[in-house]
């Protein structure tokens, strides 16, 4: 059956049916905020909710990867899930299962009821993503299609940035369940305005049957790789038995799935799509654009935490203003949508955000708030030049009937590659360290001339606070091997920076592979 393009407005005139449209990118919006923040938010409460239920931390992990897990095996189906049901009733559907479950969490009194409903909420927060992007590009006009991944994207970028401040403020104001407690008036709010204004597609048609074994391979691959994402640094990785099997089994699963989608007749992920090389170059894209953007959230926190004693809240000050860069910049950019190659934008983001990273990999133990602000800002407007082009430029050869599909895969590439960046970057920081703090030890001798003065200026100075002269000498050893430790872990860190950097700049070739579409989704061929 044929399925129509989306029309633009002519004249400037806007359709009666674009009427409500800010209103329903609002209503999105709050929804993504919500799913996104509740991936990083609970971060800061786990020492807290370890006390509570009496649990290690390898057993509160769960209440993480419960939730990520859950979250990327929906990602990927919401497409189908949204034909299935209709899109009005499985988005507002969705919000409601976030909404009762976030009670739930809230007011768990074990670990196993609350990993139980984090999974749950996963499950429904992973609709309101892809969903979200795909109501928007339908809701929007094509010449506002910038202006709509524009909002969304504040959301996706902002939402995972202000995550621990956020928690860290709550769980020390109020404890650790009103992080999920404060979901509901917000979910309410989103609920009622999407049964309001939010009505079904008017393209997608609904699945004939259910594809039960797509189901399950995709939810045992995807779901045992997320796990082994997630565990594998706490577990050494292939030296444990446990991620040795879910790496096995994950493949396998993955490519039955792969095999199975290409070959039944009513996929529950249509992987045909990936045919537009427009889609499959933005997917790997959106990947990498995961991997830098998660890990670099991942990793700045710690070296600010860790090396400079900064506070949960300092913290968020220090990475705020280029939060708010990166919103401004996509703000700007979803004007500009459609008026020239969104290549060019994406080429010039890598590259500030290149720059950001070089920047960052000078920083030092003694660097400052001040010295930490550009970098930042130049991190925030080169992530926010990247976004909207790329996900326009990602969709623009699929047919609208086709977009929630894309959109799944996009989310969840991003997703996933977001995993991917911060079990790296974690694994590579321990590494780095070892190697930097075996560099360091080995200039640090006792044959030295300026070991010995340094030690003899410690050990002085520790006497003159009070230390007993018999024990300074000891003292001494041992602050210099703090500062030894704190060194090598500051060299880690620059180094981690400078590879994300890289990292991006090497993926840049990949553009080629595009073509120059201005990269307006839903002009597709029709069908």
């Amino acid at each position: 059956m044929a399925t129509a393009v989306l029309p633009a407005s002519s004249a400037g005139v806007v359709d009666d049916r674009y009427r409500n449209r800010y209103i329903i990118a609002v209503t999105v919006s709050l929804a993504s905020v919500l799913e996104l923040l509740d991936t990083s938010i609970v971060n800061v409460a786990i020492p807290h909710m370890m006390g509570n239920l009496g649990a290690t931390l390898d057993e509160i992990a769960w209440v993480s990867t419960g939730y990520i897990v859950a979250n990327v095996i929906i990602l990927p189906i919401t497409g189908w899930l949204s034909a299935f049901f209709g899109r009005r009733r499985y988005f507002a559907g969705s919000i409601a299962i976030f909404v009762v479950s976030s009670f739930f969490c809230g007011n768990a009194h074990s670990l196993v009821a609350l990993v139980a409903w984090r999974i749950v909420q996963g499950l429904g927060g992973g609709a309101l993503l892809s969903t979200s992007q795909a109501i928007l590009y339908e809701e929007f006009p094509r010449e506002e299609f910038g202006t709509a991944m524009a909002i969304f994207g504040v959301g996706v970028m902002v939402g995972p940035t202000l995550g621990p401040t956020l928690g860290g403020y709550i769980t020390d104001a109020f404890g650790w369940p009103w992080i999920f407690y404060i979901n509901i008036p917000i979910g309410m709010l989103a609920l009622a305005l999407s049964l309001t204004f939010i009505q079904n597609s008017r393209y997608q048609q609904r699945a004939e049957r259910v594809d039960y074994i797509g189901l399950l391979l995709l939810a045992v691959g995807i779901g045992t790789l997320q796990t082994m994402l997630e565990r594998g640094e706490r577990l050494d990785w292939f030296d444990s038995n446990q991620v040795t099997a879910l790496g096995v089994i994950s493949a396998v699963s993955l490519i039955v799935f792969v095999w199975h989608e290409l070959t039944t007749e009513h996929p529950v992920v249509d992987l045909r799509i990936l045919q537009s090389r427009q889609l499959a170059v933005g997917v790997i894209f959106g990947g990498v654009l995961g991997v830098c953007l998660y890990a670099t959230v991942f990793v700045l926190p710690v070296y600010l935490q860790s090396l400079q004693n900064f506070t949960a809240e300092q913290t968020g000050f220090v990475i705020l203003p280029g939060a708010l860069a990166s919103a401004f910049t996509m703000a700007v950019m979803g004007r500009q949508a459609g008026k020239f190659d969104a290549r060019l934008s994406i080429l010039a983001g890598v590259g500030i955000f290149a720059l950001s990273m070089w920047k960052h990999g000078h920083f030092t133990t003694a660097s400052g708030m001040a010295d930490f602000f550009w970098p930042l800002i130049f991190r925030g407007v080169g992530l926010g030049l990247i976004f909207v082009p790329l996900t326009n430029l990602a969709l623009a050869d699929l047919p609208m009937s086709k977009i929630p599909n894309g959109t799944g895969l996009f989310n969840l590439m991003r997703q996933l590659g977001g995993s991917v960046g911060i079990a790296v970057s974690a694994t590579l920081l321990q590494r780095f360290q070892a190697i930097h703090r075996g560099d360091l030890i080995a200039q640090v001798s006792q044959y030295s001339d300026v070991t010995r003065a340094r030690m003899a200026a410690i050990a002085a100075n520790l006497v003159a606070h009070g230390s007993p002269v018999a024990l300074a000498d000891g003292a001494a050893l041992k602050v210099l091997d703090g500062m030894v430790t704190r060194q090598a872990m500051m060299l880690s860190f620059e180094q981690l920076f400078l590879l994300f950097g890289a990292c991006f700049v090497i993926s840049l070739p990949l553009l080629l592979l595009m073509h120059k579409s201005k990269g307006m989704p839903g002009a597709g061929a029709a069908h």
